[in-house]
Parts: C-alpha cells; sequence; structure tokens
C-alpha cells in the first residue's frame, strides 16, 4: 500500500511539474501597457526587465503603444547595435503587436521611431532551448549565458507555476520520505 502512494504521489508531482513549465503564455513586454518608450535611466531599460525573465519558445511577447507615434522593428544583431532602422527583418505598427518566439536564442527588437533606438528604446529577448527547460535544469537553475550574442545574461525568475512545480517536487520528497 506504501508503495502505491509512493508512487502516486511521485507521478502526480512529475506531470504538474512538467505541464507547469510547458505552457505558452503571452508576456506583456515591460510588464506594463506603457513600457514601450525611451527609458528615463539605465534602470528604466527593458533589458534590465528582460534580464530578469525567462523566454520560452512557443511564448510571445505582446507590445502596447502608439501606432501613430511608433513602430516595433525585428531586426538582426547588427542592426541592433547600430540602431539601424532601414531593413528590419519585420515591422510592426499596429499599436497591439504580438510577437511568437518560435525558437532558441535571442531576438532583437528596436523602436522605428526617429532617434528613439539611439535613446535606448530596444529590447534583446533570449528564448531558452529546449534542453534549458528540462525538469532538472529549468527551477532554480541559472540561464544560460548569452555570452555569445553580446547582450545582458538572463537571470532566473520563479514564476508562479514554476514556484508551485517547484514547491510540488519538495512536497513529494518529503511525503516519499516518510514512506
Amino acid at each position: 500500500m506504501a508503495s502505491f502512494q509512493r508512487a502516486v504521489v511521485f507521478s502526480l508531482v512529475l506531470m504538474s511539474l512538467l505541464w507547469g513549465s510547458s505552457q505558452a503564455k503571452d508576456v506583456l513586454v515591460g510588464g506594463k501597457t506603457d513600457a514601450w518608450k525611451i527609458p528615463s535611466s539605465e534602470s528604466d531599460s527593458l533589458n534590465k526587465w528582460a534580464g530578469k525573465a525567462r523566454f520560452l519558445i512557443g511564448d510571445s511577447l505582446v507590445w502596447k503603444y502608439d501606432g501613430q507615434k511608433d513602430s516595433v522593428l525585428q531586426v538582426t544583431k547588427e542592426a541592433y547595435a547600430a540602431c539601424n532602422t532601414t531593413n528590419p527583418i519585420e515591422e510592426y505598427k499596429d499599436g497591439n503587436t504580438k510577437v511568437k518566439l518560435d525558437k532558441s536564442g535571442p531576438f532583437y527588437f528596436i523602436s522605428g521611431a526617429e532617434g528613439h533606438c539611439e535613446k535606448g528604446q530596444k529590447i534583446v529577448v533570449v528564448v531558452l532551448s529546449q534542453k534549458h527547460t528540462q525538469v532538472g535544469n529549468y527551477v532554480g537553475s541559472p540561464a544560460p549565458s548569452p555570452v555569445e550574442f553580446e547582450v545582458p545574461a538572463v537571470a532566473p525568475t520563479s514564476s508562479a507555476s514554476n514556484l508551485k512545480g517547484g514547491l510540488l517536487v519538495a512536497v513529494g520528497v518529503l511525503v516519499l520520505g516518510l514512506f
């Protein structure tokens, strides 16, 4: 009976952990609707925000902005560094932009408004590869360093689902230890 209970608890813990870490989500850029703007200081930079977040394949970035005054350009690494707006990969002007992160690695975005990128209105997000989203390498482990992309490092964070999954694992281990 005790081994059956352990198996059930372990299965439930494992399923909830896998389910909680595999859901794609929409992520509001900067965490608020008015974040796509020239930052008032370095600490207000969207890269600082992105460096504290984890992005997974299938997540989508969402921008809310005035489409009459600004735009979002997805660009190459070189265009990002030079704030070159002339040949973007994609250009979005609708004021309610949603971009699906469909592969691992860096995604570069700059403002299409004249002079805004040079004043810091840009963001790089690094999407984790599948190997970095496995159960043992997701919660609480350091994110991969994107040094080869010359962008800020991505620090681990604890979203509610990941925290819940981690707590369930801890509870499962404690319960198993009791049997």
